[in-house]
């Protein structure tokens, strides 16, 4: 019997030491930084390399003339032109500053709205449908009531922007508050947490991931809602992104015009990306990121 129990606690730490190795072995099927790097960058070289491909593919079929879509080569060379030209720098100033000024707006009339509806059934019953519905409706549907409001204005593409991206945002901490445990709650409760301090300690990181798909889609919104106005309101003394889309089809430049497209895209992307990195690291930070699997 001494020998027994002398030796159950041996097992027991070969047993320890058993899962430390395999811990270890998972962080070594990890690899280095830029094996991770690579391992998410050659998927999207790849379907880039695919889409360029079929696109000098569908040229090669001689299906549009070569001044109505032109081949990559012919594009990619006016994109390095355009990327050493002022012009480009100061519409995406410029665009990148009603991003940011509208799409900060939208996140704090989402979060306001978002949390009264979450937490209030008057709210709920009075405006839970309608933020839906106005996720739903097509931004460049409220153009008109915007130019009617503020004319060819600045103010008409953030009263534009706000509309478009805030019903998102709003959703995602609908959404988010809705699925925080009951018992998390209480838990919360109990421990002296009240009002501000309940919703900033427990509801809040609770609902943290729900609230940044929220605003991942939000950005969207915003983004795309922002391009539809850049096209309709062309503010003569403001270059932008759009205006000079705009200006590319009104002279029939079509290099330069799908080079404008691939740097919007180039955009989007680069914020998706940054939204995917906040969400790997909530997800670190809650322990559910499967290190080993990466």
């Amino acid at each position: 019997m001494a020998s027994e129990t002398l030796a159950a606690p041996q097992r027991t730490d070969a047993e320890i030491s058993g899962l430390d190795a395999l811990e270890i072995a998972g962080r070594e099927k990890v690899g280095s930084r830029a094996g991770r790097l690579w391992a998410a960058t050659w998927p999207k070289l790849a379907a880039l390399g695919l889409a360029v491909g079929l696109w000098q593919v569908v040229v090669w079929t001689g299906w549009k003339d070569p001044w109505a879509l032109p081949g990559p080569a012919v594009v990619f060379g006016d994109l390095g032109n355009y990327l050493v030209s002022p012009a480009l720098w100061d519409g995406l100033a410029t665009t990148a500053r009603r991003a940011v000024v509208g799409f900060a707006a939208a996140v704090a009339v989402g979060l306001v709205l978002g949390l009264g509806v979450a937490r209030s059934r008057v709210l709920r019953a009075a405006l839970g449908s309608m933020i839906t519905a106005l996720q739903t409706m097509p931004s460049i549907a409220w153009f008109p009531l915007a130019i009617l409001l503020f004319q060819l204005s600045e103010q008409a593409i953030f009263f534009v922007v706000v509309l478009g991206a805030a019903p998102s945002v709003a959703n995602g901490v609908i959404h988010g508050v809705d699925y925080v445990p009951p018992l998390l709650v209480r838990a919360g409760r109990n421990l002296g947490a009240r009002g501000i301090s309940l919703y900033r300690h427990v509801i809040a990181p609770a609902a943290l991931p729900a609230i940044v798909a929220g605003l991942k889609q939000g950005w969207a919104f915003a983004w795309r809602s922002l391009m539809a106005g850049e096209l309709l309101v062309v503010i003569a003394e403001k270059t932008s992104i759009g205006a000079q889309l705009t200006y590319a089809r009104d002279f029939s430049d079509a290099p330069r015009l799908m080079a404008i497209m691939i740097i919007i895209l180039v955009v989007g992307l680069l914020v998706d990306a940054a939204f995917g990195a906040a969400d790997e690291a909530i997800r670190r930070r809650w322990g559910v990121l499967d290190q080993a699997g990466q």
